[in-house]
């Protein structure tokens, strides 16, 4: 069974390094699940990308219907399918929720990968469908409710690689927030406020397949995005404009996804050559954020300068003072606290206490004087230990840029 896509997606192809089209594969899937009429025309073009960059023959999207019994269905599909008695009755009347893999499904929240169906309980009965090695990611809604899952298959025994398992994982666990989201407004017909909250899960989901990368830095979206909300809290700012910044939030460090391992998690000091290049993560991540076509200003803003120091010394434009924009400001704080209190390959996590010390030490410096007391003011209120200010403040903690 094969579904033509919706959409041309020659632009997957990039002159550009493999991880940089990477990247902008994930970037441009979304963009064009995003901008689909339907749930199966934007998620057509994923399970197209998945078949022509692994080993799998066929893929396919399920979902969870609950008419006339209670089984997940085919939605999309893209390549070679079984053409057994089996699979025909699958495709008619879906996969029950009692299906093994499906209950394995319910317990994880990261993808499975089986070699041989026949050799693990979880896939009982794929064998006998034709399928004998199989790749499977749950869908959840927003409360957790397992709502479909993405499977990749071949008709022999494969050993899934490391890329591919990569690939599986970083591809369908990005795309599977948004069609977790737009599975849910199928149900409930939801209006324009679940249209943004499909965006939101979908650029929640790009700023975690970066962590699913660098397992060092695992939580620091999440993190980092609760910091700037309750500080924009503290500031009274509106929620047109929190939404903003948390989209912002979520994607600041997207262009990381172009650099090198052997530079992102180098656990010494950074060469000149090697920092500069660190550096052009931020002109990567703006670029990135701009194909997406829907993000607004001050979210691009805030990925734009979030590196930028009160004092001019920042990068990548030297902007200094006010120059910087108010919520590139104000999340410098947030991300550099949450990267002074978190491990890294090249330094060992710091407490809170020496965390707030260095960040009120750096006041003027690094941070606008104004937003440093807004952030004292928040962590006293909310209960944290008393903070002890250091004699002399760090040079450059996070020296060479590796925050």
């Amino acid at each position: 069974m094969t579904r033509a896509p919706s959409s041309r997606l020659s632009d997957l192809t990039s002159d550009r390094d493999s991880r940089t089209s990477a990247a902008q594969s994930i970037l441009t899937l979304t963009r064009v699940a995003l901008a689909a009429p339907s749930l199966p025309e934007g998620i057509t073009p994923t399970l197209q990308h998945l078949v022509e960059q692994t080993s799998a023959v066929g893929a396919a999207y399920f979902q969870l219907r609950d008419h006339p019994e209670l089984a997940f269905h085919v939605r999309a599909a893209w390549g070679a399918m079984p053409q057994s008695a089996g699979m025909a009755h699958v495709v008619t009347h879906g996969l029950p929720v009692s299906t093994p893999l499906i209950v394995a499904l319910e317990g994880h929240t990261n993808a499975l990968f089986f070699d041989h169906t026949g050799e693990a309980e979880e896939t009982a009965g794929f064998l006998e469908l034709g399928v004998t090695s199989l790749a499977a990611a749950p869908v959840r809604s927003a409360d957790g409710q397992l709502l479909g899952a993405f499977l990749m298959h071949t008709f022999e025994p494969h050993v899934w690689s490391t890329e591919e398992a990569a690939l599986f994982s970083m591809v369908v666990g990005t795309i599977a927030a948004l069609a977790g989201r737009l599975a849910a407004e199928e149900q409930v017909k939801a209006a324009h406020e679940e249209a943004v909250s499909a965006r939101e899960a979908a650029l929640r989901a790009l700023g975690l397949g970066l962590e699913a990368r660098d397992g060092e830095t695992r939580g620091h979206t999440d993190r980092v995005t609760a910091l700037l909300m309750a500080l924009v809290q503290q500031r009274g700012e509106g929620q047109e404009n929190a939404t903003e910044l948390r989209w912002g939030a979520y994607l600041h460090d997207i262009g990381k996804i172009a650099i090198p391992d052997a530079i992102l998690l180098k656990p010494g000091r950074l060469t000149p050559e090697e920092w500069s290049a660190m550096q052009g993560h931020v002109s990567a991540g703006v670029e990135f954020a701009r194909a997406l076509g829907f993000l607004p200003e001050p979210a691009t803003t805030l990925i734009a300068q979030h590196h930028e120091r009160w004092d001019g010394s920042g990068y990548p434009l030297g902007l200094r003072g006010t120059q910087i924009s108010l919520s590139a400001r104000l999340f410098a704080l947030c991300d550099v606290y949450d990267a002074l209190t978190s491990a890294r390959p090249y330094k060992a996590a710091w407490t809170h206490q020496a965390a707030v010390a260095e960040i009120q030490a750096q006041s003027g410096r690094h941070f606008d004087p104004e937003l440093v007391a807004l952030f004292m003011q928040w962590s006293k209120a909310h209960g944290h230990l008393e903070l002890q200010p250091v004699a002399e403040p760090c040079a450059d903690p996070l020296s060479p840029g590796q925050a």
